[in-house]
């Protein structure tokens, strides 16, 4: 009687969810894998052997990644983080000069409905700024992640310019801007030269 032994790698599924695929440039679904080694008989798995990894599978495409994949932003991540991240350094910066100074709040809502949070107002203000320090630091962490060295100093002239809005920035305003710059991964000296260039180009309007 013939019998046949031998070792081989079976898959199952630990988890689904949405990840952006690199080879179809988009946002895919995909399937989570755990692999484990086991002896088969007549290619039946018997005994378990050792694990064998996990990876990443793209339901559509079928190519297969490194977990790690899931840790790249999807694209409706990537959306909402410019907005959040703004409301983020909004309220920081706010915290740090007179939150009822109406030409500040105004000049905040702007800067957060200009990044993408259509309807926000005065109420949604309110309830940013009675958020518990360093609550927003992953959306500053996430968005600084998502931009070029320029966007980044835009984004922080951004919020220099809410601080100015009710006259010359304050040291806590200064050091609420350097808060925001580090959230988002600009050194000192960066968000230095941001604040300088923002001051200076307010002079000479």
């Amino acid at each position: 009687m013939l019998i046949i032994w031998g070792i081989r790698v079976f898959f199952r599924t630990t988890g689904q969810g949405l990840f952006h695929c690199p080879r179809c440039g988009g946002d895919r679904r995909y399937r989570r894998r755990a692999g484990r080694r086991f002896l088969t008989l007549f290619f039946i798995p018997v005994v378990p052997l050792t694990r064998a990894g996990e990876h990443v599978q793209c339901t559509t495409c079928r190519v297969r990644y490194h977990v790690g994949a899931l840790r790249a932003p999807t694209a409706a991540q990537m959306q909402a983080a410019l907005p959040a991240g703004m409301r983020a350094a909004a309220s920081t910066m706010l915290r740090a000069g007179d939150q009822d100074s109406f030409p500040a709040r105004h000049r905040a809502i702007q800067a957060i409905t200009g990044a993408g949070a259509q309807g926000y107002g005065d109420a949604a203000l309110d309830a940013d700024l009675a958020e518990p320090d360093g609550a927003w630091a992953p959306a500053l962490a996430q968005v600084g992640a998502q931009l070029a060295v320029p966007a980044r100093e835009w984004f922080v002239a951004e919020v220099v310019r809410i601080g100015m809005a009710d006259g010359p920035l304050a040291v806590a305003e200064r050091e609420a801007a350097h808060v925001v710059g580090w959230g988002l991964g600009m050194t000192q000296a960066q968000v230095l030269g941001v604040i300088l260039l923002t001051e200076q180009g307010a002079s000479t309007e």
